[in-house]
């Protein structure tokens, strides 16, 4: 359905530090590399972030998060790990949710902008 999802940061080199520690586990990575803007995915961009005077604040009551595809629960588990490491916010530890599906290992952190992430293998 979507080709990819932008979202505005105010600091670029914070941001880039916190996503190419969260996605690498997950095979994405940083596919192009601007001074005001970076493109993440595995074979295109699939997340812009782009730096701006003023961001949309991040709502942790909108139900706004954004959700990638991991290989396998360990992969999850590696999300989930490097996020914190990098600046990231703790928003549930890895494992089964049970109640959206027997098989759905999620994680779940927040960016250093407040963005809030998900990490998901249906294995």
């Amino acid at each position: 359905m979507f080709d990819h999802v932008s979202i505005g940061v105010a600091d670029i080199a914070r941001t880039r530090k916190f996503y190419d520690a969260a996605l690498k586990p997950l095979g994405y990575t940083l596919l192009s590399d601007g001074e005001s803007s970076l493109g993440y995915g595995d074979k295109a961009v699939e997340l812009w972030i782009s730096k701006t005077a003023t961001p949309v604040k991040a709502d942790v009551n909108s139900g706004l998060h954004f959700c990638f595809v991991a290989n396998d629960r360990k992969a999850v588990d590696a999300f989930h790990a490097a996020a914190l490491k990098a600046g990231g916010k703790d928003n549930g530890k890895p494992g089964v949710r049970a109640d959206y599906s027997p098989n759905y290992y999620a994680a779940f952190a927040v960016d250093p902008d407040g963005y809030r992430l998900e990490a998901y293998c249906g294995k």
